[in-house]
């Protein structure tokens, strides 16, 4: 997915840190440059120094491939701007607004963008947002950002009878329960995988993009 953040501080700093981990295309934009201190050594997106509802700057963005369009920035007519763009001119399928004025806030929902109050407001509620329940970091363990993660993925189609074994792999990830008709519930440990369930794992966060490739290399096994 190619995510857009308009906003480099607390939250769009820590939101462009965990899609870039999980393996998503991130640029995040601010218009100060020092912002971007706030992101990691090893940010695997691209930060770019613009204003956030500038056309050009959304653009070199890579508005016009972005999945997503996050507005996170300390001011709600930049937020909106920015959002209505993202979602009207550009057709960004998820879109995303922090609106500190509930009022607004009503209206911006029944245009389509989905608002979040800054007493709401935290990572997970725009992860929440953006990506489908079945593939996605829900939160971290640890301080900060954290270095294990839990992730939720869903068994690939034509699996059937796969040991839940295959997926707990030492000092990388642990399966920590299995979703399946509705129900969820911690795995017996001769336990098989089936097409249709939801894993959630604990998982080490730069081993994320492993584990997404040996939930799907299931299907092959299979």
């Amino acid at each position: 997915m190619h995510a857009v953040i308009a906003g480099c501080g607390r939250v769009g700093s820590q939101l462009a840190t965990e899609l870039a981990a999980s393996g998503n295309d991130v640029v995040v934009i601010d218009k100060d440059r020092r912002a971007f201190r706030r992101l990691p050594d090893d940010f695997a997106g691209r930060p770019l120094h613009g204003i956030v509802f500038d056309r050009a700057t959304l653009e070199e963005a890579g508005i016009r491939q972005a999945q997503a369009f996050v507005a996170v920035t300390s001011g709600d007519n930049s937020n909106v701007v920015a959002a209505r763009s993202a979602r009207d001119h550009y057709g960004v399928e998820h879109v995303v607004a922090r609106i500190y004025d509930p009022t607004r806030a009503a209206i911006y929902e029944r245009l389509g963008i989905t608002t979040v109050a800054s007493a709401q407001w935290t990572v997970e509620e725009v992860l929440r947002a953006l990506l489908p329940a079945e593939d996605r970091i829900g939160g971290s363990l640890g301080p900060g950002p954290g270095d294990v993660v839990l992730l939720t993925l869903a068994v690939p189609h034509g699996v059937r009878g796969a040991p839940v074994s295959a997926l707990t792999v030492a000092g990388e990830s642990v399966l920590a329960a299995v979703t399946r008709e509705g129900r969820t519930a911690v795995p017996v440990a001769a336990g098989l995988l089936e097409s249709g369930d939801r894993v959630h794992l604990a998982v080490k966060r730069d081993g994320v993009d492993a584990v997404r490739a040996r939930v799907a290399a299931l299907a092959v096994e299979a």
